[in-house]
């Protein structure tokens, strides 16, 4: 009996594994080592060949009849399919005709980075190459959606974003030292499941699993009770969403009235304490942020309050905060104002204590670092100094020439002509999508790369198909993850599909720049240029470093890792005058003299309380918690086999607590509407007490998919949430994405359930 076809191996953000076909079918397997494989390989199979993947070049009607302008019609209209040399053609003399009117500052290059894990064929890396060698730069954008506050509010108190989160406390150092870990947001799986570059082995469940077994104890402090596994055993307190700075301060108010701060640490390794304290007290507001006021704001007791802080008090406790907590208004507070509460309980750079960004929000952090580089592609010199704060491109677009606020900077939006985007989806990421369709129809061209028919790819004007990462070769690595996986092609490409890179070549070629950009490698040229950097960082450390073609050949190479040294907060506490850490003061800002001066009534010197405007009224009265979905990354294969099978009636579904259910009519499985005045969508109820009362819960990227694409405030009738979200910065000082939390109302749906296209290619 012949075996079975050796499956090729390949790697993804959400984990390494092996595939190939067997009997007609993609079969897709995860790597034996890993102890926890993530259910979303199984995305891949239904995906590989779906009615949704673009055949072939197309380009909008209205834009090939009229020219470039800005145009209502995107979105709406009907595509053309064109030969590629004409479509390339085509392409070329409009980027050269925007350079040579506008200048490269007219161009926006926009991406988001998690198409692929390969280092080569990274979406991002190779539109910023392009544009940057090919057109003289772009404007680009800073942070990330997922970040966007806390990447510029870390670095002023505490250190860079990159050293508080993945430098810092490890999974191996809970397991062995922590004694109590408080996770505001909590540390949900699905979010760990990924990381970008890849991940081989999944440590996290097993990881709290052990810990909780040696007698950690573990809080979430979340809306929804499974934003911890059930392995942690965690006690579950639910405060009303977006108060946790509200609560944090009660805690610290608590310690510093009972005596339980650590006034040492304080003294020694932090700067600002007495104008924070006088806030605390309310030596300078006459509002003393006790327990008890805490209380009437998060909608906790008081004694769940100031009794966490007790627990807490002398012990190894980790403060833990997920993304999600400054993904809201004034987002940069609670990121803050944790800080200041593990400085008081005087944890900060002990082992498995302090206090660790974004611990368990995704698979890279709480990792050791590999002790040998992974190269990536270069993305060469950008000549153009604009950029914007990622979340603030309908703002870009709707506004050119208008000022704004950022990080003590007072800047300009660019007057943008031409986006260029390939490897991402705004239409998943970003808020207020009735408005971001405005703003897409305020420029001149819109050019998107994408394997299939997202609502960013309906609404350009030139649409190019890409390969799938299973059908080209790239190398999986990741800084944090000690396997490196030799990515085999695995499937021929969809139709006519290219690889970015070899577009972006031919492009280059057409403006006189193909050398510059190829610098003469076709793509296995260029991985084995990038290998090059870790066979050499390999030899260097006198270990076996094997050619890439030997490394070709196995699929997989162990990479050497270094020792978990706890980063700069652990080489800190233990000298702070020879290890001070990069802040103003050199050591923990309490407050901030410079974010104070920067005079944002937003974000002011020390971490506050401030009321939310998007809180829930009386005609929106329930929270909704837009959360990352646990069926998919991002919207990624919203049509794969997994994301479609955990859908109900084709909708997402939504989740809702019986006390909110029952009056509204609302029973299991129905169809609702979730509404407010920016927008609504349906979406299929689950009542469930896994949500507080008073929040619905309806994760994001389920495919747009309006009712009527005429209409300019359409229903979605799939159930993405950010038709509802509102898009505005976190404050004047990051400007980042508040999508986590808006406010709705929500009703039981009666009319006629509208059929869901998203899948369907346009014209279908």
């Amino acid at each position: 009996m012949n075996a079975p076809p050796r499956l090729k191996p390949h790697s993804s953000h959400w984990g390494v594994f092996e595939a190939g076909w067997r009997d007609g079918k993609l079969v897709v397997e995860p790597h034996p080592g890993d102890p926890d494989p993530n259910p979303l390989l199984q995305n891949f199979p239904e995906a590989i060949r779906h009615r949704a993947r673009i055949a072939e070049p197309m380009v909008r009607r209205g834009w090939l009849e009229r020219g470039p302008g800005k145009d209502d019609r995107r979105g709406r209209d009907e595509f053309i399919p064109m030969a590629w040399d004409k479509m390339l053609d085509l392409l070329a003399g409009e980027l050269a005709r925007v350079r040579d009117a506008h200048g490269p500052g007219a161009i926006f290059g926009g991406s988001y980075g998690w198409s692929s894990a390969g280092r080569f064929h990274h979406a991002q890396s190779q539109v910023h190459r392009f544009l940057n060698t090919a057109l003289g730069g772009y404007v680009k954008s800073v942070n990330s959606y997922s970040a966007g506050a806390s990447a510029v509010i870390l670095p002023h108190f505490l250190g860079p974003f990159e050293a508080v989160s993945r430098r810092n406390v490890t999974w191996e150092q809970v397991v062995a030292h922590s004694e109590i870990v408080v996770a505001f947001g909590g540390m949900a799986l699905k979010n760990s499941m990924v990381a970008s570059g890849g991940v081989s082995r999944h440590v996290e469940r097993q990881s709290m699993r052990a810990a909780a077994a040696r007698g950690c104890a573990f809080v979430n402090v979340s809306p929804l009770r499974d934003d911890l596994p059930a392995e942690a055993g965690a006690e579950w307190l639910a405060p009303v969403p977006g108060t946790d700075t509200a609560m944090m301060l009660g805690m610290a108010h608590t310690l510093l009235a009972e005596g339980l701060h650590d006034a040492a640490f304080i003294a020694r390794y932090c700067s600002g304490w007495d104008e924070f304290e006088a806030y605390l007290t309310g030596r300078a507001d006459g509002v003393a942020k006790t327990a008890g006021w805490a209380a009437t704001i998060c909608g906790l007791p008081a004694d769940a309050i100031a009794g966490l802080a007790r627990r807490m008090a002398g012990k190894r406790s980790l403060i833990v905060l997920a993304h999600s907590l400054q993904r809201a208004e004034h987002g940069e507070q609670p990121i803050w104002m944790a800080g200041v509460l593990a400085a008081m309980l005087g944890q900060i750079g002990l082992p498995g204590g302090g206090y660790n960004y974004a611990l368990g929000s995704i698979a890279h952090y709480g990792k050791r670092h590999n002790a040998v580089p992974s190269a990536a592609l270069p993305q060469g010199r950008n000549g153009v100094p604009a950029f914007i704060p990622v979340a603030r491109i309908s703002d870009m677009l709707l506004n050119p020439g208008e000022p704004f606020d950022y990080d003590g900077k007072r800047m300009e939006y660019p007057d943008i002509r031409l986006v260029y985007w390939a490897g991402g989806n705004p239409f998943h990421h970003h808020q207020d999508l009735n408005r971001l369709r405005r703003a897409f129809a305020a420029v001149e061209t819109l050019v998107v790369h994408e394997i299939a028919w997202t609502a960013t790819a309906r609404h350009a004007d030139i649409v190019l198909p890409t390969t799938m990462t299973l059908e080209r070769e790239d190398i999986g690595a990741a800084p944090t993850d000690p396997l490196m996986v030799a990515m085999h092609q695995v499937v021929e490409p969809f139709g006519q599909a290219r690889d970015d890179y070899t577009i972006f070549a031919d492009l280059a070629e057409r403006l006189g720049k193909r050398d510059a950009f190829t610098e003469g490698r076709d793509a296995r040229g260029w991985l084995r240029h990038l290998y090059a950097a870790t066979q050499k960082g390999l030899v260097e450390k006198g270990l076996p470093a094997p050619s890439f073609d030997e490394f070709w050949e196995a699929g997989y190479l162990a990479l050497p890792q270094e020792d978990d040294d706890g980063g700069i907060l652990r080489a800190f506490r233990e000298d702070p005058q020879e290890a001070p850490l990069p802040t103003r003061t050199g050591r923990i800002q309490l407050s901030s003299e410079t974010i104070a001066s920067f005079g944002y009534a937003d974000c002011p010197g020390h971490p506050a309380w401030m009321e939310p405007v998007d809180a829930p009224a009386a005609e929106r009265p329930l929270w909704l918690v837009a959360n990352q979905p646990s069926t998919r990354l991002h919207s990624q294969f919203d049509f794969g086999g997994h994301s479609n099978g955990m859908k109900r009636r084709g909708r997402e579904v939504m989740r809702i607590h019986p006390t909110d259910a029952a009056p509204r009519g609302i029973a299991e499985g129905d169809i609702v509407r979730l509404f407010n005045a920016r927008g609504a969508c349906l979406a299929t109820a689950t009542v469930t007490v896994d949500v507080r009362a008073g929040v619905v819960q309806l994760p994001t990227g389920a495919w747009y998919d309006p009712e009527d694409p005429q209409d300019a405030m359409a229903l979605c009738v799939h159930g993405n949430p950010n038709v509802l979200t509102r898009d505005v910065g976190t404050s004047s000082l990051a400007q980042g994405c508040t999508g986590q939390l808006t406010s709705v109302e929500v009703e039981r749906f009666t009319g006629n359930l509208p059929p869901i296209r998203a899948f369907d290619p346009p014209g279908a």
